[in-house]
């Protein structure tokens, strides 16, 4: 390692107390996102809560926040929380009044952050040790972090944590000790791992089934998170398709074993050939170690893997996502429980908009068509209309296929009576005549179609 990068980095070396300490009333503090939020920097903002006033604190998806995290204030006087995306610590701590969600569009994250729409003074990120050269690596969180660093008001604070792992470019996926202004030795808290994915449920299955039939050789897969996208991983194993590549947002499990089993070998792919393009991961500890200096990870910022034009210039790309609900108008709320937000907007629209865009491209929204309460009572996943206070994630006229345990359609191009015919096909045989009554009453039902359709 350079004396000169070494001398800096002693420099600049501060206790995570000391950082906590340089915090103002008023200041607005940008945390990294998923798993570059810091922890030993938190933990000591939070112990000076009481004699800080008006502090903004903005995140993505805590998943190590706490009652003890600075994010944990009842009064809100002390600190306001904010953050781009809900995990379900922060679904919890929201029914408090102790968080709220940023609206967002993930793909243009960037871009607000580096804007006059999103000043804040101070950025911590937590990173992997700094190499020889002086360049500290994002890791498993590319996402906004090198705009997050060159956009902040007064300084850039990183937490460095042994058990970040270095995972190559990829482009804007190390800072230069030169570019920040404190780091801190963090006390290694494990990275946070997903539990292994539950057995796909019948549904889950027969859903997966549906969409692997669509895909071809040389497709460009997106998969999401959840049981759907990991069946369709381990059936495409058991398939004979070729040469697939991988372009996503989130880096999930089931690429591990899509690309030892070597199907993907990315030789087909417009944007980063033969490599695995990804902006942040989160899976599990055996994922994080087959990242690590893996030169067959591309980690990208999240300007580029979102970029509809970039996922547009892939041939035959497959965006494979789940939805919470779908109104017979086809709108798909993927965010909220009425008003409830229980997730994020998070890239969903960017990848269906770019898959629109891939020559050959597709585009999967998944649900189950029914879920029981917690009093047994069974409900439809298929709704006339929206209910008070839902959000719509992604409008209608984005639509392309939509999947559940009934079947498979395309709605892409079809008016509102055939998009509510093809709905009501694939709901709830226990809801059909009733969603059949509802598209009548609103005008979206042809008169020649039959009552028992």
């Amino acid at each position: 390692m350079s004396n000169t990068y070494l001398q800096e980095y002693r420099r600049k070396l501060i206790s995570a107390e000391k950082a906590a300490a340089l915090v103002q009333s008023g200041d607005h503090i940008l945390y990294g996102v998923f798993l570059g939020r810091p922890y030993d920097f938190d933990m000591e903002l939070a112990k000076r809560r009481d004699e800080l006033f008006d502090v903004q604190v903005t995140q993505c998806s805590g998943n190590t926040v706490s009652d003890n995290s600075a994010f944990a204030d009842p009064s809100g006087e002390h600190f306001t929380s904010n953050s781009w995306f809900f995990d379900i610590t922060e679904r919890q701590l929201a029914d408090r009044g102790m968080i709220f969600y940023n609206p967002c569009q993930f793909g243009q994250l960037q871009d607000m952050i580096g804007s006059d729409l999103f000043p804040y003074d101070i950025y911590v990120q937590k990173v992997s040790p700094m190499d020889r050269h002086g360049w500290f690596s994002f890791g498993l969180t590319n996402v906004n972090s090198l705009e997050s660093c060159l956009s902040a008001n007064k300084m850039v604070i990183l937490e460095v944590n042994e058990n970040m792992p270095r995972v190559p470019g990829g482009s804007e996926d190390a800072v230069h000790i030169s570019m920040v202004d404190y780091v801190i030795e963090s006390s290694n808290p494990p990275l946070k791992t997903l539990p292994p994915p539950l057995a796909a449920s019948p549904a889950e299955k027969k859903m997966a089934e549906y969409i692997v039939e669509l895909i071809p050789d040389r497709a460009c897969l997106q998969l999401g998170i959840g049981g759907i996208p990991n069946t369709v991983g381990e059936l495409l194993v058991k398939s004979d398709l070729k040469d697939l590549g991988i372009h996503t947002e989130m880096f999930v499990d089931s690429m591990v074993t899509l690309s030892d089993s070597g199907l993907v070998t990315g030789r087909y792919k417009a944007t980063d050939r033969c490599k695995i393009t990804f902006t942040f991961a989160l899976a599990s500890q055996e994922s994080y170690d087959f990242m690590a200096e893996n030169p067959l990870m591309a980690s990208q910022c999240g300007r580029f893997t979102n970029d509809v034009n970039v996922i547009g210039r892939n041939d035959n790309f497959i965006s494979i996502n789940s939805t919470v609900m779908m109104d017979l108008y086809s709108q798909a709320c993927s965010e909220s429980a009425g008003p409830r937000q229980i997730s994020g907007t998070g890239g969903q629209v960017d990848f269906i908009t770019g898959a629109w865009k891939s020559k050959g491209g597709k585009s999967f929204l998944c649900l189950s068509s029914s879920f029981q309460d917690r009093m047994g009572i069974l409900h439809s996943r298929i709704v006339p209309t929206v209910p008070g206070g839902g959000i719509v994630t992604t409008p209608r006229t984005l639509i392309d296929y939509v999947v559940t345990e009934y079947g498979i359609t395309q709605l892409k191009g079809k008016p509102t009576w055939h998009r509510a015919e093809e709905l009501v096909r694939l709901s709830h045989p226990a809801f059909r005549d009733e969603l059949i009554k509802q598209a009548q009453q609103l005008n979206i039902w042809r008169r020649t179609n039959k009552q028992d359709a």
